[in-house]
């Protein structure tokens, strides 16, 4: 396994946010928690920590070392190895909600020989320890982070160890095929026939397929977990505004009758039928009057330009203009969905142009004043964010974009080795390409990970984690 310099030191940190609260915790993991703990905290009793039973609470008082006072009265968790969260010692101290008393706290532990622990470190450490793969310790980060129920429930099920359970099947399934073939170069007297090849060839194919499986999954795995950015843009007072409160069922931006009343970017988090989403409200396309108009057009065209999706917004009460026109022209028709504002009002604009150019699949008509005309348009920008699929929020969904590059270099391993195989090139190939394809999974996993990229993913955990 890994060898990290400071793995022994015993590490402390504020595992609660930044912050007023009921309870602020401090945790504290290592071969010396125990010990340092008792020194620091004087429990109900006169009990030292070290004489209770594990995965017990109990009540105490902080003391200041150096001048005897009491820094909070607390409960102590204690956490015995290897049954832990990080399979050292641990021991948290929750405190009164308050980050002066947590400092002061921190600072006692830190007094007494603990070392702050870096972003993610208790998290490495059961790494390290054995008690969870990369996955999983990456499924933490995951849960912690997640924006909607239905990717926090993959993140669980990647915590479970479950996405670990599918990708440790194809990898004992590869090490048969490697030994197999390893076995057919090393004694070469025993041949190999055109059945055998074909018994061979077919078992891969059935691992490339495995794993093209979990590839898949990835669409919906990364709209879950990052979100879509969704940008409406159109001339001034087509009522871009009303959309944008409409979508987020709250009154967020200003609505008037004046035209040009946005005149910077506004942008907001929503959730669409489970699906994460960044809406941006952006300045009206016009003939700016001013330095502050024109800037904020400049950043409406730059918004439109990134976005995953454009709602171009067209008033049902009005022909189309030249802004319009310029409009429709500018963007990409893959990925815009025209909007028939306020179909309250009456018809003046000509639909048949803007549906020529998108497509008639790509126009909706609607009232941000109506509740049904929204849940139209809401299942509107599913189906087209899905390309007519369903968003699976089921199963294992790969997310990370270091599995997905994992997968695929190990996607690309395997039909390298079905390749050779119906090329009837020699086994050693062969060989490479399935001992690739397992690096692959195993980098994944944390079997075989460069120690430089694990600091770096654990380095984007909170510290405390």
């Amino acid at each position: 396994m890994y060898q990290y310099k400071g793995l022994e030191d015993t590490i402390a940190a504020i595992a609660t946010p930044a912050g007023q609260g009921g309870i602020g915790i401090i945790r504290i993991s290592g071969k010396e928690a125990i010990t340092i703990v008792d020194t620091v905290v004087c429990l109900q009793g006169d009990k030292k920590l070290a004489e209770c039973q594990s995965h017990t609470i109990h009540y105490g008082q902080v003391i200041n070392a150096k001048s005897g006072e009491i820094l909070d009265e607390v409960l102590v968790t204690l956490m015995k190895a290897p049954k832990s969260y990080t399979a050292e010692d641990v021991v948290e101290i929750n405190c009164h909600g308050g980050m002066t008393v947590l400092r002061e706290v921190l600072q006692a532990l830190l007094a007494e020989g603990t070392r702050l622990a870096t972003p993610g470190e208790f998290t490495k450490r059961a790494f390290l320890h054995g008690r969870m793969d990369l996955t999983q310790a990456e499924a933490v980060a995951d849960i912690i982070n997640a924006k909607t129920s239905n990717f926090l429930r993959q993140s669980q099920h990647q915590l479970k160890g479950e996405l670990s359970l599918q990708l440790n099947a194809i990898r004992e399934e590869l090490i048969k095929l490697y030994t197999m073939v390893e076995a057919l170069i090393n004694f070469p007297e025993d041949g190999i026939d055109a059945q055998g090849r074909g018994e061979i060839s077919g078992r891969i194919a059935v691992q490339e397929k495995c794993v093209a499986r979990l590839l898949d999954s990835s669409k919906s795995g990364r709209i879950l977990k990052e979100g879509i950015r969704i940008v409406l843009c159109g001339k001034p007072n087509v009522g871009k505004s009303s959309l944008l409160n409409a979508l987020l069922k709250e009154q967020r931006a200003i609505v008037t009758d004046i035209a040009g009343t946005t005149r910077d970017v506004l942008e907001e988090s929503a959730q669409i039928k489970g699906m994460p989403i960044s809406l941006v409200d952006t300045a009206g396309i016009l003939e700016p009057r001013d330095l502050i108009e024109e800037e904020a057009i400049k950043r409406s065209h730059l918004y439109i330009k990134s976005a995953d999706l454009v709602l171009l917004v067209l008033d049902h009460g009005r022909p189309l203009e030249e802004q319009d026109r310029t409009l429709m022209q500018q963007v990409k028709a893959d990925r815009v969905l025209v909007v028939i504002n306020k179909m309250d009002l009456g018809k003046q604009i000509d639909i048949s142009i803007p549906e020529k150019i998108f497509g008639e699949d790509h126009v909706i008509k609607v009232s941000a004043l109506g509740t049904q005309s929204m849940q139209n348009l809401e299942a509107k920008i599913v189906d087209l964010i899905c390309r007519d699929k369903n968003l699976d929020t089921h199963g294992i969904l790969i997310s990370n974009i270091r599995h997905i590059k994992a997968l695929e270099e190990a996607q690309k391993n395997l039909q390298g080795a079905l390749r050779l195989m119906t090329e009837d090139a020699s086994l050693e190939f062969v060989s490479e390409e399935l001992k690739a394809a397992v690096n692959q999974l195993d980098a994944i996993t944390g079997r075989n990970i460069d120690e430089d990229l694990l600091d770096r993913i654990f380095s984007e955990f909170c510290i405390g984690k």
